[in-house]
């Protein structure tokens, strides 16, 4: 799992590329996300279209952040999704939770 960071105005953007799977996905998920939050970034834009596959404890990291996000003030909204990752947010009903943007220039309205 490789992630990048991108400062776009008051936003970051996190590309991600790999498997996001127990052990080093989630970890580099988990400490790029706070290490946004802890810079104040109102906004966390998190780009999957280069992610190849996310297991149950990806998922558990992605709710886990977005809540983290979400209770010190940034939101966690994500682009690029995947047909894979789409059908798993739809089975596990967490498309509703999150914000999912079709593109990039979309998800960064207001940055």
């Amino acid at each position: 799992m490789n992630i990048s960071a991108r400062n776009i105005g008051s936003c970051v953007v996190l590309d991600c590329s790999g498997k996001i799977t127990l052990g080093p996905g989630t970890m580099a998920l988990r400490n790029a996300i706070r290490d946004a939050v802890k810079n104040g970034t109102k906004r966390i834009v998190l780009n999957l279209g280069d992610v190849s596959y996310i297991d149950s404890s990806g998922i558990g990291e992605l709710v886990s952040s977005f809540t983290h996000a979400s209770s010190q003030g940034s939101k966690l909204v994500l682009v690029n999704l995947t047909n894979k990752i789409t059908e798993l947010l739809s089975i596990t009903k967490l498309i509703t939770v999150f914000e999912v943007f079709k593109d990039e220039k979309s998800a960064l309205v207001g940055c």
